[in-house]
């Protein structure tokens, strides 16, 4: 699920908004281009970056692509007792492989996505965890099939294309065919997922590698599309507005017209064909509830091959694409356990 696009709000001045829009189109891009581009100092930005992370407003991550390495994410959706509903949610905040944790449905549904690194992890999970769980009622888990984007996207959740000479520098060392994940790359990928702006410096020094290693090994996962560089904002900063989920039931012959035009709207951050009863899942966001009711009424109802839909409105959030919230800010992400790497 991408992250929203960050609107100027009571905690952001202009400055700190036309930074963070740069770094949803390039999360690493480097403070010296951003000062440039702005016309300030480059220590400003660096400063103000600090601050907005320090404050959990934001924060870079490195991602991983699920479907690059074979594997597959899942929508989950739990219905569960109200009075049990946030200890379950924030039990599954505390794994890696479960993000964007919401309750919603006036507290009796958990709805997160999941990216299992085996079958046994989702089996672990879905069939022996969480039916056991008291206050879990009934579980419903979708695959992602497909993920619809607009036309005109620039940045698809923060995905850093590589360029031309970042190609050139994944030598035969790092070949497509060899671009397996080794215990390396795991830590490359832990230290990202906490900090995506971290140095190749620091990076090198953590893995045991070399930096000139590190920056072709990167480049790499990238070229590969294994990885890719996000920014968490912060729900505070989005400013006042109405989440809502969306589960549609589609003809299979309008799935895809139905996909490509709800991606399209202002109001979808998200849309993607899953498996189900309801085989369209979306995020929608308005500004208030008479705002949800006109999109639904007017502008959804107006697409050809809804059978029927589902809505359910977000009453928390408890974690997004890499980080767990408290009070609508970022919670700073657990220090990683110390470990061997090999070279």
């Amino acid at each position: 699920m991408p992250a929203d696009s960050v609107q100027e709000t009571a905690m952001l001045d202009p400055l700190d908004t036309q930074i963070m829009h740069r770094l949803q189109l390039e999360p690493r891009r480097p403070f010296a281009h951003i000062a440039t581009e702005l016309g300030v100092a480059e220590q400003t930005i660096a400063r103000r970056y600090r601050r907005l992370r320090r404050d959990g407003i934001v924060r870079v991550i490195g991602a991983v692509d699920a479907r690059a390495l074979g594997e597959n994410d899942w929508i989950i959706r739990l219905h569960c007792r109200p009075d049990g509903a946030v200890s379950v949610a924030q039990a599954l905040a505390k794994r890696d492989d479960a993000a964007w944790i919401s309750i919603a449905a006036a507290g009796a549904e958990i709805i997160f996505s999941l990216h299992p690194r085996s079958r046994q992890d989702r089996d672990d999970l879905l069939v022996q965890r969480l039916q056991r769980s008291a206050p879990v009622h009934d579980i419903a888990a979708a695959m992602i099939l497909h993920r619809f984007v607009p036309r005109d996207v620039i940045d698809w959740r923060g995905r850093q294309f590589v360029s031309g000479s970042e190609s050139d520098a994944v030598t035969s060392d790092y070949s497509e065919s060899e671009l397996t994940i080794g215990d390396a790359d795991r830590m490359l990928l832990d230290l990202l997922a906490r900090d995506g702006r971290t140095s190749y410096t620091v990076l090198a020094r953590s893995a045991g590698m070399s930096i000139g290693r590190v920056t072709r090994r990167i480049a790499a996962l990238q070229a590969g599309g294994i990885l890719y560089f996000d920014l968490d904002i912060a729900p505070a900063a989005m400013g006042s507005g109405t989440a809502a989920f969306l589960w549609l039931r589609v003809a299979p012959a309008h799935l895809e017209s139905v996909g490509r035009a709800l991606a399209e709207h202002d109001e979808i951050n998200y849309a993607a064909a899953i498996s189900g009863p309801f085989n369209i899942f979306a995020v929608l966001i308005a500004t208030d509830t008479n705002a949800l009711y006109r999109y639904v009424t007017t502008k959804m109802s107006a697409l050809e091959g809804i059978h029927s839909f589902e809505l359910s409105p977000v009453l928390h959030r408890l974690k997004q694409a890499g980080s767990r919230t408290t009070g609508g800010r970022l919670d700073h992400p657990a220090p990683l356990a110390p470990r061997s790497s090999k070279k």
